[in-house]
């Protein structure tokens, strides 16, 4: 399902003091106000981190001029794809794209608007693959990203305090 009406704007790491505080608070009420975890607390050093990577970029959609939703991430530079290390054959393509967040405002959910912002990142992208990470615990969110072709090749805690992560990589063009 693709959400209508909504304005889907393109940003670079160039518009990142335009669009950080935008992409914090739409997080921030995506994930809650009961969700008090240190992923949440560290999230603008991740906002930083991504949005400082060459190629970054985010989609961000308005519905009128309110924001509420986005996804954003950045190419992972040639031979440096840490994927590699959960398939058996590297395949011959493999230029990636890492999918690094997707957010949506409560209000806004079961509308469309994940897969509108997931073919908005997507589209025209020169890498051959897409990879993510998505918790665990969330069978459903892994689920939609496997609607879109993502398959799991792996588990992964990025960090000694992180949870454990679904290493997801897809095929591009999405399906």
């Amino acid at each position: 399902m693709t959400a209508v009406g909504l304005d889907i704007r393109h940003f670079g790491t160039e518009d990142l003091t335009e669009i950080r505080r935008t992409i914090i608070d739409l997080h921030a009420a995506a994930t809650g106000p009961d969700r008090d975890d240190d992923f949440k607390k560290k999230f603008p050093w991740f906002v930083d981190h991504w949005g400082g990577k060459e190629g970054y970029v985010c989609v961000i959609a308005y519905d009128d001029e309110t924001p509420v939703g986005f996804a954003y991430g950045a190419p992972l530079d040639e031979g440096r794809e840490w994927w590699r290390e959960y398939v058996r054959e590297v395949p011959e393509k493999h230029r990636t794209f890492a999918f690094s967040e997707l957010a949506v405002h409560p209000s806004k959910r079961k509308q469309g608007v994940s897969d509108t912002l997931t073919r908005a990142l997507f589209e025209n992208r020169l890498e051959d693959l897409a990879v993510l990470l998505v918790d665990v615990t969330h069978p459903r969110v892994q689920s939609l990203y496997e609607r879109w072709g993502f398959k799991k090749v792996g588990e992964r805690r990025p960090f000694p305090d992180s949870p454990v992560y679904a290493v997801m990589l897809a095929e591009l063009p999405l399906r």
